[in-house]
């Protein structure tokens, strides 16, 4: 005689329809931790927490109980342990930075342009990082000189018109001088992005730069962009439209960006555009076009593509290869056939002349009897 389950514990028929647990020779905290919250909520004792999630988000949503969303953020958190933050960087060639002697006025003009918060500060190169300037220390640095009174200022018989007073600023003041450059986290191409946001959380500083093999700058990461990682792609105010990489044009051309990635190019080309061995040196199109060329090529230089297709570069500068249009070969299209202009049409068979009239080629030859 089976006994009844104890009031608080699911039946058997309450377990029907979820994956079965597989017990494990040893359990780390995490998946402890992971392992009582799923008891808790669906009644399981012991298992593979990552499989069985793995599981329950392969179900149908109404079998699984959670919700497009929450199954993609789950999804996106499982894969986290894969993802390296060589994937997430900003290249090099887009990180908006700053030299330690930059004067306040500049800096400012820089900060309005680039619609960061945070800024990467350098020494001599990008490659000799000094820190990171934040926005929120620039404003608190400027507000706090604009406050107080010059030291030799005469005494005012009418009470100032407003609290701060920005002449008492001096803009032409270099950056180093303010001593408002925080620190910057440091990371390899390779580390887990996980990692680095237990990192960032520890620290408290949201700003890494990626650095190569030779101690040279590589790359730019930021909290949010670890963030996207799993809610996907945050947009605030002063976000704009995101261009797309490729598009089609009327013509049949195509418009492409240099950072446009070999995948995203034969995906809306087709198979026909293929890269070759050459998909193991670069990942974008720009690279790929560097590597045809044998050089950066400039603005309006016509680059081969593989097969009839052919490149034109439409924007560029001597680091890199911004903007191209890519078309197909006139040599190499495939000729249609063109009708003859009328002038050129042989004209037609004159008909024979009939037995009973006389030939105009010989006005001599005579009926016959």
């Amino acid at each position: 005689m089976s006994e009844a389950p104890a009031r608080g514990e699911p039946s058997d028929s309450e377990h029907r329809g979820l994956p079965a647990l597989v017990p494990t020779a040893g359990n780390d905290h995490a998946a402890g931790l992971l392992s009582r919250i799923m008891h808790i909520l669906f009644g399981w004792k012991s298992a593979t927490t990552r499989a069985n999630l793995e599981q329950v988000l392969a179900a149908p949503p109404a079998a699984s109980g959670f919700s497009p969303e929450e199954a993609v953020m789950v999804r996106n958190i499982l894969g986290l342990r894969d993802y390296r933050i060589e994937r997430v960087m900003i290249p090099r060639a887009d990180i908006v930075a700053v030299q330690q002697d930059i004067a306040l006025s500049a800096l400012i003009k820089v900060f309005e342009s680039a619609g960061h918060s945070r800024l990467v500060v350098y020494n001599d190169t990008l490659d000799d990082p000094a820190g990171m300037v934040h926005i929120r220390d620039l404003i608190s640095f400027m507000a706090a000189r604009a406050g107080a009174a010059p030291p030799n200022a005469a005494p005012r018989e009418e009470p100032p018109r407003a609290d701060l007073d920005f002449a008492n600023l001096d803009l032409t003041m270099p950056l180093a001088a303010t001593h408002i450059v925080r620190d910057i986290l440091y990371a390899p191409p390779s580390m887990p992005a996980l990692d680095l946001l237990a990192k960032m959380q520890a620290t408290r500083i949201h700003l890494a730069l990626v650095i190569d093999e030779y101690g040279g700058t590589d790359g730019l990461v930021s909290m949010e962009d670890l963030v996207e990682i799993i809610v996907g792609d945050i947009a605030d105010e002063h976000d704009v439209d995101v261009i797309p990489a490729i598009t089609r044009q009327s013509d049949g051309s195509f418009l492409a960006a240099g950072r446009a990635s070999l995948d995203e190019v034969r995906a809306l080309i087709g198979d026909e555009f293929d890269f070759g061995e050459a998909r193991g040196e670069v990942d974008t199109l720009g690279g790929y076009l560097v590597i045809r060329a044998g050089h950066v090529p400039v603005r309006g230089e016509l680059v081969p593509g593989p097969g009839s297709f052919e490149a034109e570069v439409l924007d560029a500068d001597p680091r890199r290869v911004k903007r191209v249009k890519i078309y197909r070969r006139k040599d190499r299209r495939t000729a249609l056939p063109r009708e003859v202009p009328a002038t050129m049409k042989a004209p037609p068979p004159r008909p024979a002349p009939p037995h009973d009239e006389p030939s105009r080629s010989n006005p001599n030859t005579t009926r016959s009897p």
